[in-house]
């Protein structure tokens, strides 16, 4: 039986086994491996290094690293292009961008990668914010009321009886779209829509009145409101005996021709009624106009 001495049989079995030294990167044989330990005996490496990935040789780029699931089709300059013009455009469709930007694998992109992208960059899609169209005389006047009445105290708006009427609409009557928002930005100029115009279909006309202490019944109003049936059916049954139960309370009323005209200005001041000046265009400042989008919010859900 031949015998081999110790440098012999280790190059035998070397040479018998058909696995072969795994190829160390050049970068690491020249500078050596930085690795140290840190929490949880975990390896740290700074070339971000695992003993798998320094078996496959040069390929340290995460990238390039292979991963199970379907490949992104797009690149980052597309991810950029995508977010970008759907901020300059608000109302920017994704189909219609998917139908321009082509794919990094495929000819073109489906509109769900777009929407897909947007949500990566933190961008979701809202109803537009319908405002009024207010001129500069308008916006005078606003300003002008809000001089006026700026040292208004708590009892001061206790006395004053907040009336309006709304129609509500019935639900499918209309159509909605979206638009892009970013984070708090759905009340800024690119976010809103004006909107001067009735909604058609079928609806209901109510209404009502309320303060801090009292409220008024719900009137169901039988078509359009003029001021003969303001005065009749309004005015008469509902704010005049509850403003003479509290001779110390004001009626603000906007002014609608149904609340301006002759004949119903004159029914006030016969009947001693103070009337609140409201400038033009201000639902906003009513806020009688959070209960009616309540009610609206209500309605539609």
């Amino acid at each position: 039986m031949k015998t081999y001495d110790t440098k012999e049989a280790f190059l035998l079995t070397l040479k018998n086994t058909k696995r072969k030294m795994p190829r160390v990167p050049a970068h690491l044989r020249e500078g050596g491996m930085d690795c140290r330990f840190g929490q949880g005996n975990k390896l740290q490496c700074p070339y971000c290094e695992t003993p798998k990935t320094a078996l496959q040789g040069d390929r340290t780029d995460h990238c390039d690293r292979p991963r199970s699931g379907r490949p992104r089709i797009t690149t980052p300059a597309q991810d950029r292009y995508i977010r970008t013009s759907h901020l300059r455009d608000r109302y920017r469709m994704a189909t219609t961008t998917a139908r321009v930007t082509p794919g990094m694998h495929n000819p073109s992109m489906s509109a769900q990668t777009v929407r897909n992208r947007l949500r990566e960059a933190v961008l979701g899609t809202c109803r537009p914010v319908v405002r009024q169209v207010l001129t500069r005389h308008h916006r005078q006047q606003r300003s002008l009321w809000a001089q006026t009445h700026h040292r208004w105290t708590r009892q001061d708006w206790q006395k004053v009886l907040f009336t309006d009427e709304s129609r509500f609409f019935s639900p499918g009557v209309m159509g909605g779209f979206a638009f892009i928002v970013e984070g708090m930005s759905v009340y800024t100029e690119a976010c809103t829509l004006e909107r001067d115009q009735f909604r058609g279909g079928g609806s209901a006309m109510v209404w009502g009145g309320m303060s801090q202490p009292h409220r008024t019944e719900l009137v169901v109003i039988a078509g359009n409101l003029n001021a003969v049936r303001y005065r009749e059916v309004i005015l008469l049954p509902h704010v005049v005996p509850f403003l003479q139960a509290h001779p110390d309370m004001a009626l603000q009323h906007d002014i609608a021709t149904s609340h301006t005209a002759r004949s119903v200005r004159d029914f006030l001041q016969n009947r001693n009624v103070s009337v609140l000046p409201w400038p033009a265009k201000s639902p906003d400042l009513n806020p009688i106009e959070y209960v009616w989008d309540l009610l609206d919010r209500n309605g539609e859900g």
